[in-house]
């Protein structure tokens, strides 16, 4: 018995009409990026799975649970990226351009992790973002946010989102932080779950980001980062915000926002909904990586950036957000003779940019129909008497008005 083949569990697939809005979405985020002399970078979808096991955390979720790792048939260990960040930075070392600095980088394109499929949270996912290597200044980070302000608001969802910002300081700031959480959260072992008390060996500061009911309880009273930030940490994070201000970006201060990552530093941001999209309600997010290129292997070059989830900004985009898909031009042959002509006019229609279509089989009642169904705006109908003046039937499928005009004006007449 024979079982009825299906998507793998997480993944869907894009059918034409989703397929071109996703296009309309990555096309605005790369015209965009351009604009802040942003180019794109495409990287393999999987790497030697160092290139994640050591950057990532060895706290994060994304380690611990959701990586899609195997070893291939030489015995290499190569995980499909779950993210890109670690991936264009790898690419940045590998292509030596760590002494050009600065770079910019524009990506999109699908990740993968091993999470249970909800609304917004698939197994295959897709994300544009950028990067942005060798600026530590704190206008960098005021730059990608203005970039995203301006990207979103371009798809029509920047009264959709809220910007949320925080801060988690240097590194002596975090070290203080750290303390402090450790302190609390020990206080409060008996309300954390199994898994924060894991983390609260390793990483205080991942249970500020858990999802657990019971962990939120306790995260509401823990310590706030602000408290712990050093002279330096502050005026970066001042400036950080001054430089918003003064682009009139609006922002909702978040002390306890920690992005999923062990890489980040000094400011760290999310773009959230708070209507549509439940309880994977962030759209965009990014911050600060000051340590990671050096992580991998490279020099102390500072870096800065986001991604955003395509699938989570298709479901709140307003179906007017998107163009409108071009008609098509139906061909229609008026007997067989006509047949022939028929594929040599849809050929000059192609090639002058005009998309056609000719049904393979049917009288004329029947292609008209197929006409209607595919959302033409026109049909032009060829038959002997046409073919022996050079002229065509042109028939306006929303009105019904037809006329006669010459083969040799057809084109100019569709393009008008």
């Amino acid at each position: 018995m024979s079982t009825k083949l299906q998507p793998v569990r997480g993944t869907h697939d894009i059918l034409p009409g989703e397929s071109a809005r996703r296009r309309h979405i990555a096309e605005n985020w790369q015209r965009i990026a351009a604009l802040y002399g942003f180019g794109e970078i495409q990287t393999p979808v999987f790497e030697m799975s160092e290139v994640f096991h050591r950057t990532l955390g060895d706290t994060s979720d994304v380690v611990t649970k959701e990586t899609y790792t195997f070893a291939d048939r030489g015995g290499e260990s190569v995980t499909l990226r779950p993210e890109f960040t670690a991936s264009v930075v790898r690419a940045f070392i590998s292509a030596g351009l760590t002494q050009d600095l600065p770079q910019k980088f524009f990506y999109h394109g699908p990740a993968f992790r091993y999470e249970r499929p909800q609304k917004g949270r698939l197994r295959q996912f897709h994300q544009v973002g950028v990067e942005l290597l060798g600026a530590a200044e704190p206008e960098a980070d005021v730059e990608v946010i203005a970039l995203a302000v301006q990207g979103l608001k371009a798809l029509g969802l920047e009264k959709k989102v809220r910007l949320e910002l925080s801060t988690l300081g240097d590194a002596e700031s975090r070290k203080a932080y750290r303390a402090a959480l450790v302190d609390y959260f020990t206080r409060h072992g008996g309300k954390l779950s199994e898994e924060s008390k894991i983390r609260l060996e390793k990483n205080p500061l991942r249970i500020l980001d858990s999802k657990d009911p019971q962990d939120k309880e306790v995260v509401k009273n823990a310590p706030p980062m602000e408290q712990f930030l050093t002279t330096g940490a502050v005026k970066f994070f001042t400036e950080v915000n001054a430089g918003l201000g003064r682009l009139d970006i609006k922002v909702t201060p978040n002390p306890h926002l920690v992005r999923g990552l062990d890489y980040y530093n000094h400011t760290v941001f999310e773009f959230v909904a708070d209507d549509g999209l439940g309880a994977q309600n962030t759209v965009l997010a990014g911050g600060r990586y000051d340590g990671l290129v050096e992580q991998m292997g490279g020099p102390a070059v500072p870096g800065v950036g986001w991604a955003a989830g395509v699938e989570r900004m298709l479901a709140l985009m307003e179906e007017s957000a998107f163009p409108a898909e071009a008609k098509p031009v139906a061909v229609v042959p008026v007997g067989e003779r006509a047949e022939g002509a028929c594929w040599e006019l849809a050929k000059a229609l192609r090639e002058a940019g005009i998309a056609a279509d000719v049904a393979y089989k049917g009288d004329v009642s029947k292609r008209l129909k197929r006409a209607n169904k595919i959302g033409a705006a026109f049909a032009v109908m060829l038959g002997e008497e046409e073919m022996k003046t050079h002229s065509v039937a042109l028939k306006n499928l929303s009105t019904g008005e037809q006329k006669t005009i010459l083969l040799a004006s057809l084109i100019g007449t569709l393009k008008h």
